[in-house]
């Protein structure tokens, strides 16, 4: 039997020959660390994400479970994540993911390059006068957060807090079960964020803005909105998702580029490779190694017995190193064709801020590039998260030239 531990330091910091043993020897793994079915090629991770008969919605149960021992503000961490789009089938899903979408739009997007190019540019300055930097602290993560925080018309002095308060949600969010004293922490994180952006709309209802927070309440005006509850939700989802994904994927995305300097010499002689380069780098390790799923009635799949109520990991990078869907997929290639990869999911469940994070992708790193040709890893090796659903790193300390 596969003794599949993902907490063990080595696979933290290098998941994929467990998950590549996994994916060969038993692909449709049940897992007692985990509690739960861990699904590895590409097949049927892809199969699973659109299945109807699995539910996004992992909140109500666990909510069930906690409600004869959790506290009021545990239960209304629950209950407001639990409003999340993320955490939601259809016909829920649908409505919020349609309300969201009707504000943030390609247009949306597009209209911010040219602040995103100059953020990445300022960024760049900063460490170039420092002369040294921690990749993440100093450029992965301030760039989101400044490019979301510019969407949702959060002032910068306040985004210090922000980041704090998500990364106390982070904790609950993003790791396995633990202590109470990690719950109360996200509860708190998520009460003040609540409102803080209740601030915010009330604000934005006075004094309308070119942002997100302004486009959805002018959506609710004409009977296409969310409730006063699900708009400061979605706002929250939106400054914790908007920034936690976009750091993970630029940050992998440097240190694959550092270990791998023929691509990156290739990519800073034709800054044309943009749009591929971002897509195999979310392939190669991207920022969201698993999705969750639980089962709505008893299935099969790849010949177990699935039981209703069971949850699924969707090892959304391991099927992205499958052999049966990418020719040698443990190659990092930045010119790859057809690179069908599941980073940001897949079907109905598909990120709302896949395309925000591709065009930060596609101008911060070539800049990195370009700005310092001789990048390369500084100290010891990186400090990855210990998460199931975030692969991304605390630190990556760097050499300019």
């Amino acid at each position: 039997m596969i003794a599949y531990d993902p907490r063990r330091p080595d696979v933290v910091a290098d998941p994929y020959p467990a998950l590549g043993r996994l994916r060969e020897e038993d692909p449709v793994h049940w897992s007692a660390i985990l509690g739960g079915w861990v699904l590895t090629r590409y097949a049927d991770v892809r199969a699973s994400l659109a299945d109807p008969r699995l539910s996004a919605d992992r909140i109500t149960p666990f909510l069930a479970r906690q409600a004869s021992t959790a506290g009021e503000s545990i239960q209304a961490l629950l209950r407001d994540v639990g409003l999340w789009v993320v955490f939601n089938d259809p016909p829920v899903h649908t409505r919020l993911r349609n309300a969201l979408g009707r504000a943030f739009t390609a247009r949306t997007i597009e209209t911010r390059r040219a602040r995103i190019a100059a953020i990445v540019d300022a960024l760049l300055d900063r460490a170039a006068a420092a002369g040294e930097m921690d990749l993440i602290r100093d450029f992965a993560y301030p760039l989101p957060v400044a490019v979301i925080g510019d969407l949702l018309g959060v002032p910068t002095g306040d985004h210090e807090q922000l980041k704090a308060w998500s990364d106390d949600l982070a904790g609950f969010i993003g790791s396995a079960p633990g202590s109470s004293a990690k719950y109360e922490r996200a509860a708190r994180g998520v009460a003040e964020m609540r409102d803080y952006f209740r601030r915010v709309v009330a604000h934005r209802r006075a004094a309308p803005a070119d942002d997100l927070v302004t486009a959805l309440l002018a959506a609710g005006e004409r009977g296409e909105g969310l409730s006063e509850s699900e708009l400061i939700a979605s706002c929250v989802l939106l400054l914790f998702a908007g920034h936690e994904t976009t750091t993970n994927l630029i940050g992998n995305g440097a240190l694959a580029l550092l270990r791998h300097p023929d691509q990156a010499k290739a990519w800073r002689e034709n800054r044309g490779l943009a749009a591929s380069a971002v897509e195999e780098l979310l392939r190669y390790d991207g920022p969201t190694p698993a999705m969750v799923r639980v089962a709505r009635e008893d299935l099969r799949i790849g010949g177990r017995e699935i039981a209703r109520g069971d949850r699924l990991f969707l090892m959304i990078n391991a099927a992205n190193r499958d052999p049966a869907q990418f020719a040698e997929p443990d190659r990092l290639d930045l010119g790859r064709a057809d690179n069908r990869h599941l980073a940001f999911g897949h079907g109905i469940h598909f990120c709302l801020g896949a395309p925000l994070a591709r065009l930060e992708g596609q101008l911060a790193l070539p800049a990195l590039l370009a700005r310092f040709p001789a990048l390369r890893p500084r100290g010891d090796a990186p400090e990855w998260l210990d998460s199931l659903v975030f692969r991304g790193m605390r630190s990556l300390p760097v050499a300019l030239g």
